[in-house]
């Protein structure tokens, strides 16, 4: 059996660890998010750049992002007439390097 650091954890430091891990994981829990974060772990963008490497619109691209800003997960920064997304979130880069790994590693699924 494997064991994990959270075994050493009482139940109600586990409680509050999974309460903030279900709160990550639904903010997570949509393709577009997803997408949006993997072109941010490489790098800062602007809506133009990510509108036209990801092939979302830009109304479903500006509200995705809101709910991305608003869960503190991606930061702005505005440079002349562009507002430049980045990410802010050192557990969000943690589990989208986890999720490229298992998903969009060498191995790939069919």
């Amino acid at each position: 059996m494997v064991k994990l650091e959270s075994d050493f954890l009482s139940i109600p430091a586990m409680r509050a660890s999974a309460f903030l891990a279900c709160a990550m994981l639904k903010v997570l829990a949509n393709e577009d998010r997803l997408l949006i974060l993997c072109q941010l772990i490489q790098g800062a963008r602007n809506v133009g750049e990510l509108e036209e490497q990801l092939g979302i619109r830009q109304p479903t691209l500006s509200q995705q992002l809101t709910v991305l800003r608003d869960e503190g997960l991606v930061t702005t920064e505005r440079k002349g007439k562009y507002i430049i997304y980045s990410l802010v979130s050192v557990e969000v880069v943690q589990i989208m390097q986890t999720l490229y790994s298992v998903y969009c590693g060498k191995k790939q699924h069919p």
